[in-house]
């Protein structure tokens, strides 16, 4: 998958990626269609720091699901 291109499909397939990667119960509540292409570059740089990582802190849990919630759209 070509990560450089702001589609919505890159969009859901990040978002999910991060959920997976973080065991997020709830991965229902985020879908890729809650972010805006505006936000692109900010969740492709959050999603390639989740990938990088093997493990994370709940303190780190809780940051990332925060930035997360700052990207959603605001309806």
């Amino acid at each position: 998958m070509d990560l450089s291109k702001n589609t919505p499909e890159n969009i859901e397939f990040m978002v999910n990626a991060i959920s997976e990667k973080l065991r997020m119960l709830n991965i229902g509540a985020i879908k890729g269609s809650a972010f805006d292409e505006e936000t692109y570059e900010d969740l492709k740089y959050l999603y390639d720091m989740v990938m990088k990582k093997d493990s994370f802190s709940p303190s780190e849990m809780q940051a990332i699901a925060e930035e997360l919630g700052s990207l959603r759209k605001r309806v």
